[in-house]
Protein backbone atom coordinates (compact mmCIF):
# COMPACT_ATOMS: atom_id res chain seq x y z
CA UNK A 1 0.00 0.00 0.00
CA UNK A 2 1.30 3.53 -0.75
CA UNK A 3 1.61 6.46 1.42
CA UNK A 4 -0.33 9.56 1.07
CA UNK A 5 0.44 12.11 2.70
CA UNK A 6 -1.12 16.08 3.39
CA UNK A 7 1.60 18.98 1.69
CA UNK A 8 -0.67 22.35 2.16
CA UNK A 9 -4.09 23.08 3.50
CA UNK A 10 -5.69 26.44 3.88
CA UNK A 11 -9.10 27.52 4.97
CA UNK A 12 -11.28 31.25 4.78
CA UNK A 13 -12.17 32.82 7.37
CA UNK A 14 -15.64 31.78 8.82
CA UNK A 15 -18.78 34.27 8.04
CA UNK A 16 -21.67 34.06 9.90
CA UNK A 17 -24.82 33.42 7.90
CA UNK A 18 -27.12 34.78 6.79
CA UNK A 19 -26.23 37.71 7.01
CA UNK A 20 -22.16 37.81 7.62
CA UNK A 21 -19.28 38.53 5.89
CA UNK A 22 -19.61 35.96 2.81
CA UNK A 23 -23.54 37.01 2.29
CA UNK A 24 -22.63 38.19 -1.09
CA UNK A 25 -19.70 35.44 -1.83
CA UNK A 26 -21.12 32.38 -3.62
CA UNK A 27 -19.73 28.67 -2.12
CA UNK A 28 -18.06 28.08 -5.58
CA UNK A 29 -16.05 31.09 -5.36
CA UNK A 30 -15.10 30.95 -1.67
CA UNK A 31 -13.62 27.36 -2.41
CA UNK A 32 -12.47 28.00 -5.89
CA UNK A 33 -10.47 31.53 -4.25
CA UNK A 34 -9.21 28.76 -1.42
CA UNK A 35 -7.62 26.62 -3.66
CA UNK A 36 -5.96 29.33 -6.37
CA UNK A 37 -4.35 30.42 -2.81
CA UNK A 38 -2.85 26.85 -2.19
CA UNK A 39 -1.81 25.97 -5.51
CA UNK A 40 0.26 29.68 -5.53
CA UNK A 41 2.22 28.08 -2.03
CA UNK A 42 3.59 25.15 -4.41
CA UNK A 43 4.11 26.85 -7.61
CA UNK A 44 6.34 23.37 -8.74
CA UNK A 45 2.98 21.41 -8.81
CA UNK A 46 1.58 21.38 -12.63
CA UNK A 47 -2.30 21.81 -11.66
CA UNK A 48 -2.61 19.06 -14.62
CA UNK A 49 -1.05 16.35 -12.21
CA UNK A 50 -4.10 16.77 -10.00
CA UNK A 51 -6.30 13.75 -10.09
CA UNK A 52 -9.38 15.02 -8.47
CA UNK A 53 -11.01 17.85 -6.55
CA UNK A 54 -12.88 16.48 -4.17
CA UNK A 55 -15.74 18.88 -2.07
CA UNK A 56 -17.50 18.31 0.65
CA UNK A 57 -20.89 19.65 1.07
CA UNK A 58 -24.27 19.22 3.42
CA UNK A 59 -26.55 20.86 0.91
CA UNK A 60 -26.09 20.29 -2.25
CA UNK A 61 -28.72 22.14 -3.36
CA UNK A 62 -29.48 25.77 -5.18
CA UNK A 63 -26.27 27.93 -5.29
CA UNK A 64 -24.35 24.62 -4.01
CA UNK A 65 -26.22 21.94 -6.72
CA UNK A 66 -25.47 20.86 -10.13
CA UNK A 67 -22.05 18.84 -8.45
CA UNK A 68 -20.32 21.85 -7.31
CA UNK A 69 -17.42 20.24 -7.16
CA UNK A 70 -16.47 19.95 -10.78
CA UNK A 71 -17.30 23.58 -11.27
CA UNK A 72 -14.84 24.30 -8.25
CA UNK A 73 -12.15 22.81 -10.23
CA UNK A 74 -12.91 24.31 -13.47
CA UNK A 75 -13.13 27.64 -11.38
CA UNK A 76 -10.55 27.13 -9.26
CA UNK A 77 -7.93 25.28 -11.92
CA UNK A 78 -9.12 26.91 -14.47
CA UNK A 79 -8.82 23.85 -16.44
CA UNK A 80 -11.11 21.52 -17.98
CA UNK A 81 -8.33 18.24 -17.38
CA UNK A 82 -9.31 18.02 -13.30
CA UNK A 83 -12.17 16.32 -12.50
CA UNK A 84 -14.87 17.43 -9.34
CA UNK A 85 -17.04 15.78 -7.71
CA UNK A 86 -19.15 16.59 -4.33
CA UNK A 87 -19.52 14.50 -1.09
CA UNK A 88 -22.12 14.49 1.39
CA UNK A 89 -22.55 13.02 4.80
CA UNK A 90 -23.47 16.32 6.62
CA UNK A 91 -21.54 17.32 9.19
CA UNK A 92 -18.13 15.65 8.17
CA UNK A 93 -18.41 15.91 4.70
CA UNK A 94 -14.89 17.75 4.45
CA UNK A 95 -12.93 15.08 6.95
CA UNK A 96 -14.74 12.28 4.28
CA UNK A 97 -13.35 13.79 1.22
CA UNK A 98 -9.86 13.95 2.89
CA UNK A 99 -10.38 10.06 3.67
CA UNK A 100 -11.90 9.26 0.10
CA UNK A 101 -8.48 11.18 -1.26
CA UNK A 102 -5.92 8.90 1.12
CA UNK A 103 -7.39 6.01 0.21
CA UNK A 104 -7.54 6.17 -3.25
CA UNK A 105 -3.43 7.10 -3.21
CA UNK A 106 -2.64 4.27 -0.95
CA UNK A 107 -4.77 2.12 -3.38
CA UNK A 108 -2.66 3.29 -6.36
CA UNK A 109 -5.84 4.92 -8.18
CA UNK A 110 -4.53 8.61 -7.34
CA UNK A 111 -1.79 10.60 -7.10
CA UNK A 112 -2.47 13.81 -6.10
CA UNK A 113 -6.11 15.15 -5.16
CA UNK A 114 -7.34 18.34 -3.47
CA UNK A 115 -10.09 17.61 -0.87
CA UNK A 116 -11.92 19.74 1.79
CA UNK A 117 -14.93 21.47 1.76
CA UNK A 118 -17.70 24.55 1.32
CA UNK A 119 -20.57 25.74 2.57
CA UNK A 120 -22.55 28.60 2.49
CA UNK A 121 -25.95 28.62 5.04
CA UNK A 122 -26.36 31.82 3.60
CA UNK A 123 -27.06 30.31 -0.14
CA UNK A 124 -28.41 27.13 1.26
CA UNK A 125 -30.32 26.66 4.74
CA UNK A 126 -30.11 23.96 7.33
CA UNK A 127 -31.99 20.70 5.62
CA UNK A 128 -31.77 22.93 2.51
CA UNK A 129 -34.84 23.88 0.66
CA UNK A 130 -37.39 21.72 -0.23
CA UNK A 131 -36.72 18.32 1.51
CA UNK A 132 -39.44 15.49 0.86
CA UNK A 133 -39.56 13.58 4.28
CA UNK A 134 -41.16 9.72 4.11
CA UNK A 135 -44.63 9.48 5.61
CA UNK A 136 -44.54 5.92 5.71
CA UNK A 137 -41.40 5.75 7.86
CA UNK A 138 -42.79 8.80 10.24
CA UNK A 139 -45.83 6.53 10.87
CA UNK A 140 -43.75 3.30 11.54
CA UNK A 141 -42.52 4.85 14.93
CA UNK A 142 -38.97 6.64 13.36
CA UNK A 143 -39.73 9.98 13.44
CA UNK A 144 -36.76 10.27 14.97
CA UNK A 145 -35.22 9.90 11.91
CA UNK A 146 -35.97 13.34 10.99
CA UNK A 147 -35.62 14.83 14.04
CA UNK A 148 -34.00 18.49 14.15
CA UNK A 149 -30.84 18.80 15.10
CA UNK A 150 -31.44 21.19 18.08
CA UNK A 151 -34.15 18.17 19.69
CA UNK A 152 -31.80 15.77 19.45
CA UNK A 153 -29.44 18.36 21.31
CA UNK A 154 -32.02 18.28 23.81
CA UNK A 155 -32.34 14.79 24.18
CA UNK A 156 -28.66 14.11 24.79
CA UNK A 157 -28.66 17.04 27.10
CA UNK A 158 -31.34 14.85 29.35
CA UNK A 159 -30.14 11.14 28.89
CA UNK A 160 -26.51 12.22 30.04
CA UNK A 161 -27.57 14.78 32.43
CA UNK A 162 -26.09 18.08 30.86
CA UNK A 163 -27.20 21.15 32.99
CA UNK A 164 -27.98 24.52 31.57
CA UNK A 165 -25.55 25.96 33.18
CA UNK A 166 -22.37 23.24 32.12
CA UNK A 167 -23.83 23.81 28.40
CA UNK A 168 -23.19 27.49 29.49
CA UNK A 169 -19.74 28.16 30.74
CA UNK A 170 -18.84 25.62 27.92
CA UNK A 171 -19.99 27.63 25.27
CA UNK A 172 -18.57 31.01 27.47
CA UNK A 173 -15.11 28.98 27.68
CA UNK A 174 -15.62 28.33 23.80
CA UNK A 175 -15.84 31.85 23.07
CA UNK A 176 -12.96 32.87 25.46
CA UNK A 177 -10.56 30.53 24.20
CA UNK A 178 -11.31 31.73 20.43
CA UNK A 179 -11.09 35.38 21.24
CA UNK A 180 -7.69 34.72 22.76
CA UNK A 181 -6.43 32.46 19.84
CA UNK A 182 -7.33 35.81 17.60
CA UNK A 183 -5.88 38.16 19.24
CA UNK A 184 -2.69 35.92 19.68
CA UNK A 185 -2.38 35.20 15.95
CA UNK A 186 -3.44 31.89 15.89
CA UNK A 187 -4.98 31.57 12.86
CA UNK A 188 -3.73 34.15 11.00
CA UNK A 189 -1.12 31.93 8.65
CA UNK A 190 -4.41 29.28 8.32
CA UNK A 191 -6.66 31.71 6.78
CA UNK A 192 -6.76 32.89 3.06
CA UNK A 193 -8.15 36.63 2.31
CA UNK A 194 -11.24 36.38 0.49
CA UNK A 195 -12.24 39.88 -1.22
CA UNK A 196 -15.91 40.62 -1.16
CA UNK A 197 -17.50 42.48 -3.86
CA UNK A 198 -21.04 43.85 -1.71
CA UNK A 199 -23.96 45.50 -3.60
CA UNK A 200 -25.65 48.55 -1.86
CA UNK A 201 -27.73 50.89 -2.47
CA UNK A 202 -25.79 54.92 -1.75
CA UNK A 203 -27.59 57.75 -0.42
CA UNK A 204 -28.64 58.59 -4.19
CA UNK A 205 -31.12 55.40 -4.02
CA UNK A 206 -28.72 53.97 -6.64
CA UNK A 207 -27.11 50.42 -6.74
CA UNK A 208 -23.27 50.74 -6.10
CA UNK A 209 -20.73 47.92 -5.62
CA UNK A 210 -17.95 48.33 -2.25
CA UNK A 211 -15.29 45.85 -1.68
CA UNK A 212 -13.50 44.74 1.76
CA UNK A 213 -11.26 41.74 2.84
CA UNK A 214 -11.93 39.03 4.74
CA UNK A 215 -9.37 37.47 6.58
CA UNK A 216 -10.90 37.15 10.74
CA UNK A 217 -13.28 34.42 11.65
CA UNK A 218 -16.51 36.44 12.70
CA UNK A 219 -17.99 34.73 15.29
CA UNK A 220 -16.51 35.01 18.23
CA UNK A 221 -18.42 37.81 20.80
CA UNK A 222 -16.24 39.73 23.11
CA UNK A 223 -19.42 40.85 25.18
CA UNK A 224 -20.75 38.08 26.14
CA UNK A 225 -20.89 36.86 29.57
CA UNK A 226 -22.48 34.16 31.42
CA UNK A 227 -25.41 36.02 32.92
CA UNK A 228 -25.88 36.53 28.76
CA UNK A 229 -25.89 33.31 28.39
CA UNK A 230 -28.03 32.50 31.16
CA UNK A 231 -31.12 34.82 29.43
CA UNK A 232 -31.22 33.32 26.21
CA UNK A 233 -34.23 31.50 26.07
CA UNK A 234 -34.27 27.78 24.96
CA UNK A 235 -35.43 27.12 21.31
CA UNK A 236 -36.20 24.46 20.56
CA UNK A 237 -38.09 21.96 23.56
CA UNK A 238 -40.73 23.73 25.98
CA UNK A 239 -38.30 24.29 29.31
CA UNK A 240 -35.20 23.07 27.16
CA UNK A 241 -31.71 23.81 28.12
CA UNK A 242 -30.69 24.41 24.76
CA UNK A 243 -30.67 27.94 23.73
CA UNK A 244 -28.71 29.88 20.56
CA UNK A 245 -25.87 31.09 22.68
CA UNK A 246 -24.81 27.36 23.21
CA UNK A 247 -24.82 26.04 19.98
CA UNK A 248 -22.71 26.70 17.18
CA UNK A 249 -22.95 29.31 14.53
CA UNK A 250 -24.71 28.86 11.24
CA UNK A 251 -21.57 29.59 8.75
CA UNK A 252 -19.56 29.99 5.24
CA UNK A 253 -16.91 29.28 4.90
CA UNK A 254 -14.09 27.13 2.67
CA UNK A 255 -11.00 24.64 3.85
CA UNK A 256 -9.02 22.30 1.21
CA UNK A 257 -5.82 20.72 1.57
CA UNK A 258 -3.74 18.60 -0.84
CA UNK A 259 -3.09 14.96 -0.69
CA UNK A 260 -0.03 13.80 -2.70
CA UNK A 261 1.77 10.24 -2.77
CA UNK A 262 5.40 9.67 -0.90
CA UNK A 263 6.22 9.37 -4.26
CA UNK A 264 5.53 12.61 -5.65
CA UNK A 265 5.86 14.64 -2.37
CA UNK A 266 9.74 13.49 -3.28
CA UNK A 267 9.78 14.24 -7.13
CA UNK A 268 8.56 17.55 -6.27
CA UNK A 269 11.10 17.98 -3.09
CA UNK A 270 7.86 18.56 -0.62
CA UNK A 271 7.94 18.69 3.04
CA UNK A 272 4.73 16.47 3.87
CA UNK A 273 2.74 18.31 6.77
CA UNK A 274 0.82 15.57 8.38
CA UNK A 275 -0.87 11.84 7.22
CA UNK A 276 -4.26 11.01 7.92
CA UNK A 277 -3.98 7.43 9.88
CA UNK A 278 -7.03 6.30 10.18
CA UNK A 279 -10.96 7.37 9.43
CA UNK A 280 -13.79 6.31 10.67
CA UNK A 281 -17.86 6.91 10.64
CA UNK A 282 -20.60 4.97 13.24
CA UNK A 283 -23.75 4.69 13.28
CA UNK A 284 -25.71 5.49 16.56
CA UNK A 285 -29.22 6.80 17.60
CA UNK A 286 -30.86 9.15 15.44
CA UNK A 287 -32.49 10.78 18.08
CA UNK A 288 -28.92 10.92 20.16
CA UNK A 289 -27.11 12.48 17.04
CA UNK A 290 -24.67 13.93 18.89
CA UNK A 291 -23.02 11.38 20.85
CA UNK A 292 -21.51 10.22 17.10
CA UNK A 293 -18.25 10.90 18.52
CA UNK A 294 -18.41 8.51 21.16
CA UNK A 295 -18.46 5.34 19.19
CA UNK A 296 -16.50 6.68 16.10
CA UNK A 297 -13.00 7.90 18.25
CA UNK A 298 -12.50 4.46 19.50
CA UNK A 299 -12.95 2.66 16.26
CA UNK A 300 -10.35 5.62 14.70
CA UNK A 301 -7.91 4.47 17.07
CA UNK A 302 -8.54 1.03 16.89
CA UNK A 303 -7.64 1.18 13.37
CA UNK A 304 -4.59 2.73 14.40
CA UNK A 305 -3.44 1.11 16.93
CA UNK A 306 -3.62 3.88 19.42
CA UNK A 307 -4.95 4.67 22.61
CA UNK A 308 -6.77 8.20 23.90
CA UNK A 309 -3.25 8.50 25.75
CA UNK A 310 -1.63 8.66 22.73
CA UNK A 311 -3.52 11.88 21.53
CA UNK A 312 -1.86 15.15 21.54
CA UNK A 313 -4.68 17.51 20.65
CA UNK A 314 -8.31 17.20 19.72
CA UNK A 315 -10.63 19.30 17.49
CA UNK A 316 -13.86 18.09 18.33
CA UNK A 317 -16.56 20.03 16.87
CA UNK A 318 -18.67 21.83 19.17
CA UNK A 319 -22.47 22.00 17.24
CA UNK A 320 -23.94 21.63 20.91
CA UNK A 321 -22.63 22.20 24.15
CA UNK A 322 -24.50 19.45 25.11
CA UNK A 323 -23.24 16.88 23.16
CA UNK A 324 -19.54 18.24 23.36
CA UNK A 325 -19.45 17.97 27.38
CA UNK A 326 -21.92 14.29 27.00
CA UNK A 327 -18.90 13.23 24.38
CA UNK A 328 -16.09 14.36 26.71
CA UNK A 329 -17.86 12.88 29.82
CA UNK A 330 -18.28 10.01 27.57
CA UNK A 331 -15.19 8.99 26.81
CA UNK A 332 -12.89 10.72 29.61
CA UNK A 333 -11.46 12.89 26.94
CA UNK A 334 -8.89 15.37 28.77
CA UNK A 335 -10.49 18.63 28.48
CA UNK A 336 -7.70 20.44 28.26
CA UNK A 337 -6.34 19.06 24.58
CA UNK A 338 -10.16 19.67 23.37
CA UNK A 339 -10.43 22.87 21.22
CA UNK A 340 -7.38 25.06 22.65
CA UNK A 341 -8.59 27.91 20.71
CA UNK A 342 -12.30 27.43 20.92
CA UNK A 343 -14.42 25.39 18.91
CA UNK A 344 -18.06 25.71 16.48
CA UNK A 345 -19.69 28.00 19.28
CA UNK A 346 -17.93 30.33 18.77
CA UNK A 347 -15.92 29.90 15.71
CA UNK A 348 -19.00 28.18 13.56
CA UNK A 349 -19.62 25.25 11.62
CA UNK A 350 -19.79 25.32 8.07
CA UNK A 351 -21.65 21.95 7.59
CA UNK A 352 -19.67 20.38 4.59
CA UNK A 353 -16.97 22.78 5.15
CA UNK A 354 -16.33 21.77 9.14
CA UNK A 355 -13.86 18.63 8.44
CA UNK A 356 -11.70 20.35 6.16
CA UNK A 357 -11.55 23.67 8.37
CA UNK A 358 -10.96 21.69 11.59
CA UNK A 359 -7.85 19.37 10.11
CA UNK A 360 -6.05 22.64 8.87
CA UNK A 361 -6.57 24.00 12.14
CA UNK A 362 -5.39 21.12 14.22
CA UNK A 363 -2.18 21.00 11.69
CA UNK A 364 -1.43 24.68 12.33
CA UNK A 365 -1.79 24.48 16.12
CA UNK A 366 0.48 21.03 15.95
CA UNK A 367 3.03 23.42 14.18
CA UNK A 368 2.90 26.48 17.19
CA UNK A 369 3.32 23.27 19.89
CA UNK A 370 6.24 21.24 18.12
CA UNK A 371 4.43 18.08 18.04
CA UNK A 372 6.06 16.54 15.46
CA UNK A 373 5.27 12.97 15.18
CA UNK A 374 2.32 13.16 17.24
CA UNK A 375 -1.18 12.31 16.90
CA UNK A 376 -4.41 14.47 16.82
CA UNK A 377 -7.78 13.87 16.30
CA UNK A 378 -10.43 15.93 13.83
CA UNK A 379 -13.80 14.18 14.99
CA UNK A 380 -17.65 15.23 14.70
CA UNK A 381 -21.27 14.12 15.08
CA UNK A 382 -23.23 13.91 12.11
CA UNK A 383 -26.93 14.49 11.39
CA UNK A 384 -29.20 11.37 10.99
CA UNK A 385 -27.38 9.80 13.66
CA UNK A 386 -23.39 8.94 12.98
CA UNK A 387 -20.07 10.00 14.40
CA UNK A 388 -16.95 10.47 12.43
CA UNK A 389 -13.42 10.63 13.78
CA UNK A 390 -9.69 11.08 12.01
CA UNK A 391 -6.76 10.34 13.47
CA UNK A 392 -3.89 12.29 11.88
CA UNK A 393 -0.03 11.65 12.47
CA UNK A 394 1.20 15.58 12.42
CA UNK A 395 4.99 15.80 10.85
CA UNK A 396 6.23 19.30 10.43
Amino acid sequence: MKTAYIVKGYRTAVGKAPKGVFRFKRTDELAAETIQFMMEKIPQLDKLRIDDVMVGNAMPEGAQGLNMGRFISLMGLKTIDVPGVTVNRFCSSGLETIAMATAKIQSGMANCIIAGGAESMSAVPMSGYKTELSYDIAKSGHEDYYWGMGNTAEAVANKYKVSREDQDAFAFNSHMKALKAQEEGKFDEQIVPITVNQIYVDEQGKKSTRSYTVTKDEGPRAGTSLEILAKLPAVFAAGGSVTAGNSSQMSDAAAFVIVMSEEMVKELNLEPIARLVSYAAAGVEPSLMGIGPVKAIPKALKQAGLKQEDISLIELNEAFASQSIAVIRELGLNSDIVNVNGGAIALGHPLGCTGGKLSVQLFDEMRKRNLNNKYGIVTMCVGTGQGAAGVYEFLK
